[in-house]
């Protein structure tokens, strides 16, 4: 097992990106190469960078990767808004999303403070 794969943060992201995948299927097909597309890479981007981070040799380096795998889920936040005002998400499904996406932000933060307390010992 590959050390990211213990963390509890990209299992949930893991999780996230399974459940984007699932809720933009049946979206419109014209919106394949637009917001379904920019949707699904960012949240993919969550776990792999998460991934990449924890292969790099110093916390430092991790808590970068952290940081934009950070960016990557407000990226994801900001385009299911878009979802929801173009009635392609139900109010509850956006619901769920964003609280889900608010534990991983809260997850990201924790990890990333853990790595810079690390690198400050």
């Amino acid at each position: 097992m590959f050390r990211f794969e213990k963390l509890s943060v990209w299992q949930k992201a893991i999780e996230f990106a399974d459940g984007i995948y699932g809720v933009s299927k049946p979206f419109p097909v014209d919106e394949r190469f637009g917001l379904t597309s920019q949707l699904r890479r960012a949240a993919v981007s969550i776990s792999s960078n998460i991934a990449e981070g924890s292969g790099r040799t110093s916390d430092k380096d991790f808590a970068h990767f952290v940081q934009i795998a950070y960016g990557s889920l407000m990226e994801v936040v900001s385009q299911l808004q878009i979802c929801r005002r173009q009635s392609l998400l139900t109010e509850s499904a956006y619901s769920e999303f964003y609280a889900n996406a608010d534990e991983l932000a809260r997850m990201l933060s924790g990890l990333r403070s853990s790595l810079s307390d690390q690198k400050s010992s």
